[in-house]
């Protein structure tokens, strides 16, 4: 081989390693980066045992956070024998069952539905109002006509057991509600995804024997629950009256945002509550928490309340920290 062929044959070689890396690079580049699995997390409000079992499974299979919620909260709506959420829920003083709900994604979008007669999985109804319509909230006949228009089946809430409490307590008609005891225990449950992605649901049937149209904190974004993906969550529980009055969840979480951990913001929001009240003997109001790194809390008026908590794959009931103890 002359020297002019081997310069050349050199020269197309080293061109075409050179294009061989180049492309090798490209290609490289493309590949979707590997994503960090986190651990998920699943709270909720009580001891709602298969409600936060159930979310905290369907999380370890793959399933995104707001879904989680919804699935885990709708175990407490089709519990007939759970009196404060769902189907089977106290009615009003009118005797009619109506329900709230909220759910909040990672992304900051919500819905949120109110004074609901006739369907049962008002989260999940609450989720196709943030998807489907251009509003956040809808009410009684409006929310439920958007619920029919998705295949939500129309149903008697109030149970042969409901109305026969309610029946009982005509005979007084006594409106006072009962520390830790079921006319106001609301279910909000947050979840964090595999994605690390943090999203909540809240649902309930209000107090028990509530006046006509009242509507509590659970329904309120801010209130009853609220979710910044960058920080964390909050939910509620106990009287919605005073919850509303501080915007309790949205101030846990921006408790978080100063350094604060869950437990520390929960205790803090709930010092809100207590510093403004003289008769908080009267009344429970309870929080729970996540932050971004999958740390939880929570913290109450009086002892009794409780939250789940289902993490590497085993579901506790953890006792709450209180401000009275009885």
């Amino acid at each position: 081989m002359n020297r002019r062929k081997f310069i050349i044959k050199s020269t197309q070689a080293g061109v075409a390693l050179s294009l061989g890396t180049t492309l090798l690079a490209c290609v490289d580049k493309e590949k979707p980066p590997m994503i960090d699995k986190k651990q998920p997390v699943a709270i909720c409000t009580w001891a709602f045992t298969k409600a936060n079992l159930i979310a905290g499974k369907a999380l370890d299979e793959g399933m995104n956070a707001l879904d989680a919620a919804i699935k885990g909260v709708a175990v407490e709506e089709e519990n007939l024998k759970n009196t404060t959420v769902g189907k089977g829920g106290a009615p009003d003083r009118e005797g009619n069952v109506t329900l709230d709900a909220c759910v909040m994604d990672s992304n900051g979008d919500c819905g949120a539905v109110v004074c609901v007669e006739h369907i049962t999985n008002v989260a999940a109804l609450a989720k196709v109002v943030m998807e489907e319509t251009p509003h956040v909230m809808l009410a009684a006949d409006g929310a439920e006509e958007l619920a029919y228009k998705y295949g939500f089946k129309k149903e008697n809430l109030l149970t042969d057991s409901s109305e026969k409490a309610y029946r009982e307590w005509l005979k007084d008609s006594e409106y006072k509600p009962i520390i830790n005891i079921e006319n106001h225990d609301t279910i909000g449950m947050l979840c964090m995804d595999q994605n690390g992605d943090i999203a909540g649901a809240c649902t309930t049937s209000g107090l028990s024997y509530k006046m006509k149209g009242r509507v509590g904190d659970s329904p309120i974004i801010g209130a009853g629950l609220f979710i910044d993906n960058e920080i964390g969550g909050a939910a509620a529980t106990g009287m919605g009256e005073e919850i509303m009055k501080n915007v309790g969840s949205f101030l846990i979480v921006e408790l978080m945002r100063q350094g604060k951990s869950p437990q520390q913001a929960c205790e803090e929001a709930l010092h809100r509550i207590t510093a403004k009240n003289k008769n908080t003997e009267n009344f429970q109001v309870a929080y729970i928490a996540m932050n971004k790194a999958g740390e939880t809390g929570s913290y109450c008026i009086h002892s009794g309340f409780s939250r789940m908590e289902y993490k590497n794959s085993v579901n506790t009931r953890i006792e709450s920290a209180a401000y009275l103890k009885v």
